[in-house]
């Protein structure tokens, strides 16, 4: 499960002579500056983690009864606190390993001034779930973003367009293409391998209709080595066969049912309802990129 600032719980932490409440500010802090959050949480946990630790060296040593009172465990306690906080945070440590797993997780560079990647994460926190958008459909635009922006500069075809035939083609990543052994193919367009495809390729079984009833058929789809690799091709596809050169100016003029329809009749999909399907998720995809703006 990908964690974010707001997953932070002090129920869930060992207890420790840190004050907990801090963890609390941690999280309001997350979306005035992510980064700098992340590494004061990475260090609040290293430094838990050191408390534990001294407590278990201090449990499996030799203690007697007589010294063992109330005044000595408190002072033993301050103690490791006190040596936990000092070998917290150093260089290579525990707290470095954590900021960097918890920046792969919310997609926050660790370069300095990368205000994008920062601004992708705070828009992934839980506040965006108020307005109806459900996280699987954020993650999706803002992993696949990039892409469609050069794919667009490209080909003509508004991002936003490409994003949402992507979502529809794959399920929002739910139902990617893979080959042999799970080996993903990176193909979110659906696009199949024909004879004059010599990359790799993913044999699966897809749905076609055939005289209007859905079948179940095995077909040979494109693989890739990356999703940008995907979305070029499929920009290369729309952008340079003359079959798809109406549904190029129909989305050039801003129009997503007209570039839905375009792409049936081209026959892009044998699905009688793909473009009304299309259509739909293209006013949704539009409607989270205002969101995220």
């Amino acid at each position: 499960m990908a964690l974010s600032p707001n997953s932070l719980s002090t129920t869930s932490l060992p207890s420790g002579g840190n004050d907990f409440r801090s963890l609390d500010a941690l999280r309001g802090s997350a979306v005035r500056d992510p980064k700098s959050s992340i590494r004061e949480t990475a260090k609040q946990f290293e430094s838990l983690f050191m408390q534990e630790v001294m407590k278990s060296m201090r449990a499996a040593t030799m203690s007697t009864e007589m010294m063992d009172n109330s005044a000595t465990k408190l002072g033993t306690e301050m103690l490791d606190t006190q040596f936990a906080g000092k070998m917290t945070g150093l260089p290579g440590g525990l707290s470095g390993a954590i900021e960097r797993h918890l920046q792969r997780q919310l997609g926050i560079s660790g370069k300095d001034g990368d205000k994008t990647a920062e601004k992708s994460a705070v828009q992934a926190l839980p506040a965006l779930a108020q307005k109806g958008i459900a996280p699987h459909v954020q993650s999706f635009i803002q992993k696949h973003d990039s892409a469609a922006k050069a794919a667009e500069a490209q080909t003509g075809i508004p991002a936003s367009f490409m994003l949402a035939q992507a979502a529809h083609e794959s399920g929002w990543g739910k139902r990617e293409i893979t080959g042999a052994g799970g080996t993903p193919s990176f193909n979110v367009f659906g696009i199949k391998a024909t004879s004059s495809w010599t990359g790799r390729v993913a044999e699966v079984q897809t749905t076609e209709f055939i005289d209007g009833k859905p079948q179940k058929v095995m077909a040979k789809f494109r693989a890739y080595a990356s999703y940008e690799e995907s979305f070029k091709d499929y920009a290369k596809m729309i952008g340079t066969n003359e079959r798809y050169s109406k549904v190029v100016a129909q989305a050039q003029s801003g129009g997503a049912e007209g570039f839905a329809r375009g792409l049936q009749k081209a026959g892009y999909a044998t699905d009688p309802e793909y473009a009304q399907k299309l259509a739909r998720v293209i006013n949704t995809t539009v409607r989270v990129q205002r969101a995220l703006a």
